[in-house]
């Protein structure tokens, strides 16, 4: 029986496909194979197992069935009984597999059109493969190509070996593109869809400034300069921080180039965004109030357990360290990863003067003591009653007719505040119904044991059972807004690391675990963080 292909042209063919699609030839191969077999089946049947092999080399067909050896035949298109297959192969076995070879034939129009529906399909599925495999290593590049066409704001690009999509959000506002423009965008994202390998780029991405940077200045391409940290107001303002490993090169010049040729190269890109670089620091202090330039900073407070700064700028200067719209101050947070509070010298005067007046009061009421004697108290640096009990009077450094005086009294009557304080919050803590032992784990104490109780943390068990977050609360950062979320001990100004080590003490007391961990010294855990953030 004539044969309804050419030999040579069939490898011809597999030879052409795989060149055009850019994928394996023997992928190609294998789904003319598949074709075959499947064209044979609606000959011999549908149930029969038909396999068909293609020699890569000669391009010779065969196929042949596969039989399943049983004792008795239920079925003579897939099923030979041992006796028959042994007069074959004599070690055959029931259960094993016989392959009869079947003759070539010639294809029907509805069968040569279903291998070919195959074959389309299976080349589709190769190239999507081999899209998704050249593509998914590339997340974080810069590609360039043509604009293919615009759906709905959304650009589609034209890699040569893909398609990619920048959606109008990726966009810098008030940008446009027609077909035929070439594009550079950076690729943030590959997935695996149904309708294929889906390659999403970006303009807007902060990593994308960073990337343009590493292309226009050879210190960062060879690793002499680092990009720190990059914060962006797509199309009108960014920050870029900036740290050089050679002392002999300054970083923010080498970015801004002669004339300001290499950053004003990124400007163009980017549709005029203005670009402040700022040298990085290990100091937060310093590094923030370098992110707020080209305000002025008089004074600077942190508060590095929650992540807070103050920032004190002089009247005039308010406006421009908060920037139009707030995006000054925004952009310095985003790139600092600090929350920062701008005050005025004014305000900062004023709100010093309240809490002044405030812990006067404190100290009137709580050792009743007049007026001048509280100011003396808030003057010299105590902040609470908890303070003045229990400092070394003779090592501090207070008026020396004032330290007579508070060895007369003003230590004793704190003393006996404090224990007034401490039986009420005793009592409470008994009306909760939190149990004593909990005050035998180091680190508790008894406003804290109410703080638990009124949390419904009322025994070692239930401190074991809670995670840091519970205790110290959390802050979520989502589009340059950060949330705080408020913990049992909010007010006791814990630590993370401290309410780490409350829950493990309550743990070991537990015996859910067997010792304490080792405390993690800072040079080491500075050392994590940087290595998790280049991370």
């Amino acid at each position: 029986m004539a044969v309804s292909h050419n030999r040579l042209e069939l490898l011809q063919i597999a030879d052409a496909v795989a060149r055009e699609k850019s994928i394996d030839r023997s992928i190609v191969i294998a789904s003319m194979e598949e074709a075959l077999q499947k064209a044979a089946r609606s000959r011999y049947g549908q149930e029969t197992e038909v396999r068909a092999e293609i020699n890569p080399k000669t391009g010779e067909t065969r196929f042949s069935r596969l039989l399943l050896v049983v004792e008795e035949v239920d079925n003579d298109a897939t099923q030979i009984s041992v006796v028959d297959a042994r007069k074959k192969n004599p070690a055959a076995q029931v259960g094993d597999w016989i392959a009869e070879t079947l003759p070539p034939f010639d294809f029907g129009r509805i069968a040569a059109q279903s291998a070919k529906q195959v074959i389309v399909q299976k080349v589709r599925e190769a190239e999507r493969d081999r899209q998704y495999d050249d593509y998914k290593d590339r997340i974080g590049e810069i590609v360039n190509g043509l604009v293919k066409r615009v759906e709905y704001g959304n650009v589609i690009i034209d890699l040569g070996r893909g398609e990619a999509v920048v959606r109008r959000d990726e966009l810098i506002p008030r940008e446009t593109f027609r077909p035929g423009d070439r594009i550079r965008a950076y690729v943030y994202d590959v997935r695996r869809e149904q309708r294929g390998p889906q390659i999403f780029l970006s303009r807007t991405h902060p990593q994308f400034m960073a990337k343009l940077f590493a292309q226009e200045v050879p210190e960062i391409y060879d690793g002499i300069i680092e990009i720190k940290a990059v914060a962006r107001d797509p199309g009108s303002r960014a920050k870029i921080a900036v740290i050089s490993r050679d002392s002999s090169i300054d970083p923010v010049g080498a970015c801004v180039g002669m004339r300001g040729s290499r950053v004003q190269a990124v400007v163009g890109e980017l549709q005029g965004e203005k670009i402040d670089i700022i040298p990085w620091s290990a100091d937060a202090a310093t590094f923030i109030v370098n992110a707020l330039q080209p305000a002025e900073v008089v004074k600077v407070v942190l508060d590095e357990d929650s992540e807070r700064i103050e920032v004190v700028v002089p009247d005039e200067q308010l406006s421009l360290a908060i920037g139009r719209r707030g995006q000054n101050v925004r952009l310095a947070s985003q790139l600092t990863g600090w929350d920062i509070d701008i005050l005025t010298e004014a305000e900062e005067s004023e709100r010093r003067q309240k809490e002044f007046v405030e812990r006067t009061n404190e100290f009137m009421n709580a050792l009743d003591v007049d007026e001048t004697v509280g100011q003396l108290l808030a003057a010299e640096g105590f902040r609470t009653v908890e303070e003045l009990a229990y400092v070394d009077l003779e090592r501090a450094r207070l008026d020396p007719g004032l330290r007579r005086r508070h060895r007369a009294g003003d230590q004793n009557r704190a003393l006996g505040y404090l224990a007034a304080v401490e039986a009420a919050h005793d009592e409470r803590r008994k009306a909760l119904g939190v149990a004593d032992e909990l005050r035998e784990v180091e680190g508790v104490t008894t406003p804290m044991m109410v703080k638990l109780g009124e949390n419904d943390v009322k025994s070692v068990e239930d401190l074991a059972g809670c995670a840091t977050d519970d205790l110290v609360g959390w802050t979520e950062r989502k589009d340059g807004e950060t949330t705080k979320h408020a913990g049992f001990l909010d007010s006791f100004e814990l630590s993370r690391a401290d309410a780490e080590m409350l829950i493990m003490r309550a743990r070991l007391k537990e015996g859910w675990i067997d010792s304490l961990p080792e405390p993690q010294a800072e040079g080491e855990e500075a050392a994590g963080e940087e290595a998790e953030a280049s991370a």
